[in-house]
């Protein structure tokens, strides 16, 4: 297990990269995991609906944190989301809003108050609950501890990117991604056939006018 932690460097890149190759590892919590079929990308500059824009607090935690670390916020006073720090060719967050139950699905259920597997951890509060995330891992690193990782998977994903969800401020990105098809996601893909999920680096800094 200790050989298949993503690491820190893999975080030390830029959001779109990293949320796009997250989709298909597997976040392991405790006796729980799940496999990521959904996240959304936040910069931390030119990105209105980023955290960073409006809450000094946000610009703080990427000054003090690693890449890597948890970012655990609550979100209108009802739910735990969970997001990743990157840090490095540009700064952000990656938020985990959808998984595959894998281990631990009893426990899950018996935390979420259901017994449909495909709606365990099909949005960002409902994956939190399920697996028992709080404020108190707020800024853990989960990059170094098998009990709290992502864990790589060998098989290459059909990603799929489109608009984030539930925002109005610089809602025109195409920084959802999905796993292609999963019945697991929070939402399905609301562009046809998706647009293509290839987020590079020069493509990532145009789009936030740096270049």
């Amino acid at each position: 297990m200790v050989n298949k932690i993503v690491r820190a460097s893999f975080f030390e890149r830029d959001p779109l990269t990293c949320a796009r190759e997250l989709i298909g590892t597997e976040l392991i919590w405790g006796e729980c995991s799940g496999i990521v079929v959904e996240v959304e990308a936040y910069a931390a500059i030119n990105d209105e609906a980023a955290h960073t824009f409006t809450r000094p607090s946000a610009r703080s935690f990427i000054e003090r944190n690693n890449a890597g670390a948890a970012y655990v916020y609550f979100n209108y006073g009802m739910h735990w989301m969970l997001n990743v720090l990157v840090k490095g060719d540009e700064n952000g967050f990656v938020l985990i809003r959808a998984l595959a139950p894998r281990k631990g699905i009893e426990r899950m259920k018996k935390r979420r108050g259901l017994n449909d597997v495909t709606r365990l951890c099909s949005g960002p509060g409902k994956l939190t609950q399920a697996l028992g995330i709080t404020n108190r891992h707020h800024e853990l690193d989960l990059c170094s501890d098998p009990r709290h990782c992502f864990a790589r998977n060998t098989k290459t994903s059909d990603v799929v990117a489109d608009k984030r969800i539930g925002i109005t401020r610089s809602a025109h990105y195409p920084w959802r991604f999905t796993l292609r098809g999963s019945p697991f996601v929070s939402r399905a893909v609301r562009l046809e056939g998706g647009a293509p999920a290839t987020p590079l680096r020069g493509r990532f800094r145009r789009s936030l006018g740096l270049h």
